[in-house]
C-alpha cells in the first residue's frame, strides 16, 4: 500500500505523535515523583498509593480499547485532539482536588488516563499508516519520545523540588502542597503544544482502512492463535517494563536515601538514545530475538536492584534494566502490526490496553509487598506507632517519629519493603526468556520472521510462522 501524502502533513503528524507521547511521559514521571507527597497530604499507604496509579493505567486502557475501532470511524485527528482537553481537564481537576478528597484525586487521575490512552490508541496505527514499509524500526523512534518525556518530566520535578527547598526540615506542609500542584501544571503547557501542531491538520484514513480490509476480517485477525499469545507475553511486557518504572523514584528514594527521580531520568535516557538503533539491531536478532534479549537483561537488572544498597551498584543494575526495557513495547507494536496488519487500529489498540491493564494490576500489587515487608523489618515498638489497626502503613504518622533511633528503624524497613518490591517482580521476565526464545527458534525453523502483507488471511504466510 502507498500512503497517500497530498492532503496532509505526514513531518508535522508525527512531531505532534511524539509531542504528544512525551505529554504522557511527563504525566507517569511526574506522578511518580509527587506519590509519596500525596501520600502524605491525602493520608495513604502504598498500596492505596498504588491504586492512584491504577487509576490512571485503567483509564488509559479503556480509552485504547475504546479508541482503538473509534480511530476508523471518528477519525485519529478528532480523538487526539480530545485527549488534548483531556490533559488539561484532568490536571486542573488534580490540582483543586485536595479541596474535595481523596475520590476527586481518582477521578482526575482517571481522566488524565483516558487522555494517555487515547494519545497511544491513535498515535501507533498514525504511525504505521505513514511507514508501512519500516513499521518496527518507525515505532521505536516514535516511542524513544516516551523516554524523552519522562527525562523532561523528571529534571522538572527534581529543579522544582530543589527551588522550592523540599527536603530542608524548615519546609512548611502549605510550600510542599504548592510544589506538587505547580509540577503537574506543567503538563498542561505540553499539552497544549501538541494541540497547537494539530490546529488546521488533516488526518489519513487508517492503513486497515485504506487497504479496504473489512472491520469482519479485523475481528478475525485478532482472534488468530499467533496473536492471543503475544497478547499473554504483552501483559509480562508490560508489567516488566512499566512497573518498575512508576515505584523507581520512590524506592530508590527508600533504598538509597537520594532522589530517585534522577534513576528515572537516567534510565529514560538510555531508552531515548537505543531506540533510535533499533531498525538494524531487529533486522540482525529478529523482533524476537531481541525481545529475548530484553528479557535477560530485564531480569538481570530486576534482581541486581533489589539488591543494590550503594549509589554504584544501584548505577550499575539500572543501566542493565535500562536497556532490558528499551525494546520492549514498541518491538511488541511493531510485530503485532508487522504479524497482523489486518487487525489495523483495533490489533494495536488491544496489545497496548491488555498490557496496560496487566501494568494497573501489579501497581497496588507492588505496592502490598513494599508495604508487607516494610511490617515485617520494623521493630515492635516502632510497628505499634506506624501501623494502624487495619494493619495499613503510615506513612504520615511515621514522619511525626522524633526519636531518632525509631526514625533509622523506619528508614530501614523501607529500604527491605522497597528492595522486595523489584525483587518480586524478577519472575516475569524470567517466563518472557522461555516464551520468546521458543518463538525465535520457531520462526528461525520457518526460515526467518518475515512481515505479512496486509493483504494476506491470518495464517496464510505459513513459511513465516503461526498467525
Amino acid at each position: 500500500m502507498t500512503v497517500e501524502t497530498t492532503k496532509y502533513n505526514p513531518s508535522r503528524l508525527f512531531v505532534a505523535s511524539c509531542i504528544a507521547l512525551a505529554t504522557t511521559a511527563m504525566v507517569f514521571s511526574i506522578r511518580g515523583d509527587i506519590l509519596k507527597t500525596l501520600g502524605l497530604e491525602f493520608d495513604l499507604d502504598h498500596t492505596q498509593q498504588g491504586w492512584i496509579n491504577t487509576a490512571a493505567f485503567w483509564g488509559f486502557a479503556g480509552a485504547m480499547i475504546v479508541g482503538g475501532p473509534l480511530c476508523d470511524t471518528l477519525g485519529m485527528g478528532l480523538l487526539l485532539r480530545l485527549a488534548c482537553v483531556g490533559h488539561i481537564l484532568g490536571v486542573v481537576l488534580t490540582i483543586v482536588s485536595p479541596g474535595y478528597g481523596f475520590p476527586m484525586l481518582l477521578t482526575a487521575t482517571l481522566v488524565i488516563g483516558l487522555a494517555n490512552g487515547t494519545v497511544e490508541a491513535v498515535i501507533n496505527p498514525l504511525c504505521a499508516t505513514l511507514h508501512p514499509k519500516e513499521k518496527t524500526h518507525r515505532l521505536n523512534v516514535l516511542h524513544a519520545w516516551w523516554p524523552a518525556g519522562l527525562i523532561i518530566g523528571g529534571l522538572l520535578t527534581f529543579g522544582l523540588s530543589r527551588a522550592f527547598g523540599l527536603g530542608a526540615p524548615q519546609v512548611g506542609p502549605a510550600i510542599v502542597s504548592l510544589s506538587w500542584k505547580v509540577k503537574m501544571g506543567f503538563i498542561i503547557l505540553a499539552a497544549v503544544l501538541y494541540g497547537v501542531l494539530l490546529m488546521g491538520q488533516k488526518f489519513p484514513a487508517t492503513e486497515r482502512v485504506a487497504s479496504g480490509v473489512s472491520t469482519a476480517g479485523m475481528f478475525r485477525e485478532v482472534l488468530c492463535p499467533g496473536f492471543l499469545l503475544l497478547i499473554c507475553c504483552m501483559c509480562l511486557v508490560a508489567i516488566t517494563s512499566v512497573g518498575p518504572d512508576q515505584w523507581m523514584p520512590s524506592v530508590m528514594t527508600d533504598t538509597l536515601g537520594m532522589d530517585g527521580i534522577l534513576f528515572l531520568v537516567y534510565t529514560s535516557g538510555l531508552m531515548f538514545v537505543l531506540r533510535f538503533f533499533a531498525g538494524p539491531l531487529s533486522r540482525w536478532l529478529s523482533p524476537f530475538g531481541l525481545l529475548w534479549l530484553c528479557a535477560a537483561f530485564a531480569a538481570a537488572g530486576l534482581f541486581w536492584l533489589s539488591h543494590a544498597f550503594t549509589l554504584s551498584a544501584a548505577v550499575a543494575a539500572a543501566t542493565v534494566f535500562g536497556i532490558g526495557k528499551t525494546y520492549f513495547w514498541p518491538t511488541m507494536l511493531g510485530v503485532t502490526s508487522e504479524r497482523y496488519p489486518r487487525g489495523g487500529a483495533l490489533a494495536m489498540a488491544l496489545m497496548g490496553s491488555v498490557g496496560t491493564m496487566a501494568a494497573g494490576i501489579a501497581f497496588p500489587a507492588m505496592g502490598s509487598v513494599y508495604d508487607e515487608y516494610t511490617k515485617r523489618n520494623l521493630p515492635a515498638h516502632v510497628a505499634r506507632r506506624v501501623v494502624d489497626e487495619a494493619g495499613h502503613y503510615r506513612p504520615e504518622i511515621a514522619e511525626t517519629l522524633t526519636n531518632q533511633a525509631d526514625k533509622e528503624a523506619v528508614k530501614e524497613a523501607l529500604k527491605h519493603g522497597a528492595a522486595m518490591a523489584y525483587r518480586s517482580m524478577v519472575v516475569l521476565p524470567g517466563v518472557l526468556l522461555v516464551l520468546f526464545g521458543a518463538m525465535f527458534f520457531y520462526f528461525r525453523s520457518l526460515g526467518g520472521y518475515r512481515p505479512i502483507e496486509i493483504g494476506a488471511r491470518c495464517g496464510a504466510e505459513t513459511r513465516a510462522g503461526p498467525g
